[in-house]
Order: structure tokens, then C-alpha cells, then sequence
């Protein structure tokens, strides 16, 4: 082992500030994300899934896919196994007929309900010390850092792509 190597042994990298506030927040809506997954009986995968065609009604497996940066094949497994426990159903693409369309059943609209509701429900229950002004300002400054890291994530992916090809 070199000195240099030595060196960093049990040398701890932590963050301070605000950084390490927003990894605690990421840390515990990713806890209950898990959670949530376990009390449904699916994998961390098949609930994405279900969140993504929830929010935009109907989607194609490609789209799928490219949403969650992983193979058709991958979301062939994810789909047919959400259809197989009646929280997905496939239906015709009108426009190919080589395509299907992956949409929520009723029992995926009322399980989804639940989860937004419960969701809702902790979030009020955790800024209920704010004010409805801090809120608001909390709200916009939540989001702006949000849109901001998402850019920066895109940018990053983007340029790493282009540098693939």
C-alpha cells in the first residue's frame, strides 16, 4: 500500500450545509419510495413504472424504456409482470400496429390514488411548522433547485453521449 493510499483510509467525505440537508431529503423520499414498494409487493423498477404511465396516461414500452434508461427487454419483464398482477393492461396503438400502449388499470388508478394521498399527507404533515408565505417560498426554491440539477444532469448526459459517438 503506498502512502498516498494509506492516507485516505477512514478519511470520512461528507458534505455540509445545504448539500447535506438536500442528501437527507433525497435519502428519505427514497426511504419511502422503498417503503412504498414493499407494502404494494413490487420492486423498486415496477413502481417507477407505474408512476411514469400514471402521469402520462398511456406510453409506449419504448418510452418506458427511455424514461428509466433501461432496455425494451428490461421493461418487457417490468410490464409483463405488472400486467400479470392487474396493474397494467396493454391496449392497440392505432398508429402501429407493431406497438402497444401500457395504461393503469382500476386497481393501478385506485392504488396510485392511495399512494398520492398518503404522499400528500406526509408532506403536509412535515411543513405544517410553515407559514403558508414560507411555504410558497419553500415551494419555488424547492423547485428551482429541482430544475436546476436536472438541467445540470442533462447537460452532463448529453455531453458524455455526444462524446460516445
Amino acid at each position: 500500500m503506498t502512502e498516498q493510499m494509506a492516507a485516505q483510509i477512514g478519511r470520512s467525505h461528507r458534505l455540509d450545509a445545504f448539500p447535506t440537508a438536500a442528501v437527507r431529503f433525497s435519502r428519505a423520499l427514497d426511504r419511502n419510495r422503498e417503503r412504498i414498494a414493499e407494502e404494494e409487493g413490487l420492486s423498486a423498477s415496477e413502481l417507477r413504472a407505474l408512476f411514469y404511465v400514471a402521469e402520462h396516461i398511456r406510453v409506449t414500452p419504448k418510452q418506458l424504456a427511455s424514461h428509466m434508461h433501461v432496455t425494451t427487454g428490461a421493461i418487457t419483464f417490468i410490464t409483463r409482470r405488472l400486467v400479470e398482477i392487474d396493474m397494467l393492461v396493454r391496449t392497440e396503438h392505432p398508429g402501429d400496429r407493431r406497438s402497444v400502449f401500457v395504461e393503469l388499470t382500476p386497481l393501478a388508478h385506485s392504488t396510485m390514488e392511495r399512494i398520492h394521498a398518503d404522499f400528500a399527507d406526509m408532506v403536509r404533515g412535515a411543513t405544517a411548522h410553515l407559514s403558508e408565505g414560507e411555504l410558497d417560498q419553500f415551494t419555488r426554491s424547492l423547485d428551482s433547485v429541482a430544475t436546476a440539477i436536472a438541467e445540470h444532469t442533462a447537460k452532463i448526459s448529453a455531453a458524455k453521449s455526444a462524446a460516445a459517438l
